[in-house]
């Protein structure tokens, strides 16, 4: 799976690093000065690269939590994200990943220490408890057999007494989670479009029914579980996809499992939507009905409106209203 490795001066003396390199004793490993010389050059192929990405071990500097707007939230007051991973195993045509890096390769931080750092202070700041978002650059579970991500982060996070952490994922490499007793402060949250979307957008996204099973799995052991339907995708026979969907998902996963549903349109900087419009300019999904808003590219505020308000009641079939949230564009 990994058979180029770009080493950061400095990050190889990381316990993550070494334990990366052990595994991967055939890797050709390339030294480099910083991660920006392999990663932030312009005029990259990001679709050759996507065919074989490399991984790239390097130390994050700055600021590392990040906050989020409180519309993308599930209920807390104090929302961040925090990226260890950038880049994603999976090809999704609506992603943003695409459009905001010149990059395919994926980017590790293996300085995990000094994340635990800051989301602590973070923490110890906010008297209401703070939540942490896992999965805004990269799927949260997909690459958990290269980066331990969640080996490592949710038993730190259970000694966290006032935050909590979302693992988003479109993956069912749920393994290490079936051997961890449930944090109390986790929340699994999948992503979902009905199964004929995800075929014809979601290239190596495994499927729907696979990643319900998976969602069936940890409800039994004890996990909260969320549903991000996120982005909704204006589609032919929009309401009966999404209502089969929802039946499969119901069918299979108790409303107590639920800790929350959050939808969202598509939606995207202006500036992401046109580079990825030049990736695939015979894509139909980009031919859609779109409007500008203050910078980012989403439907028409009519097909908007009545999206969410579908998804929402359909939705609303299967839970309370306290526990479904709306992205706001």
């Amino acid at each position: 799976m990994i058979d180029t490795i770009y080493m950061e001066d400095g990050a190889e003396d990381s316990p993550k690093a070494k334990d990366i390199l052990a595994r991967y004793p055939k890797a050709n490993v390339i030294p480099c000065k910083h991660y920006k010389e392999v990663f932030n050059p312009a005029g990259q192929s990001f679709r050759l690269q996507k065919k074989n990405p490399a991984l790239i071990l390097a130390k994050q500097t700055g600021k590392l939590v990040h906050p989020i707007p409180p519309s993308y939230g599930v209920g807390g007051v104090h929302n961040y994200y925090f990226s260890h991973l950038l880049n994603c195993l999976y090809d999704c045509r609506y992603c943003f990943l695409q459009g905001m890096y010149p990059s395919a390769h994926y980017l590790l931080f293996v300085n995990f220490e000094n994340f635990e750092q800051e989301i602590k202070k973070v923490t110890n700041n906010n008297s209401d408890p703070s939540w942490f978002f896992s999965g805004y650059d990269c799927d949260s579970l997909a690459l958990e057999s290269v980066t331990g991500f969640a080996e490592h982060f949710l038993p730190f996070f259970n000694k966290l007494t006032n935050s909590w952490i979302e693992i988003r994922t479109k993956s069912v490499a749920t393994q290490v989670l079936q051997k961890m007793n449930p944090l109390s402060n986790a929340v699994v949250a999948f992503s979902f479009t009905p199964d004929e979307v995800s075929q014809q957008i979601e290239y190596g996204v495994p499927p729907v029914s696979s990643r319900v099973k998976a969602m069936k799995k940890l409800a039994e052991l004890g996990w909260k579980l969320g549903l991000r339907i996120d982005p909704l995708i204006h589609c032919q026979d929009f309401e009966l996809r999404y209502r089969k969907l929802f039946e499969e998902i119901f069918e299979s996963v108790p409303e107590e499992s639920i800790h929350s549903v959050s939808l969202g349109a598509f939606r995207m900087p202006n500036g992401f939507f046109k580079k990825i419009e030049k990736l695939y300019p015979q894509e139909p999904l980009l031919a859609g009905n779109w409007e500008k808003k203050d910078g980012m590219i989403a439907y028409q505020q009519e097909i908007e409106s009545e999206l969410k308000s579908t998804a929402q009641k359909l939705i609303l079939n299967y839970l309370p209203e306290s526990k479904l949230f709306t992205c706001e564009t």
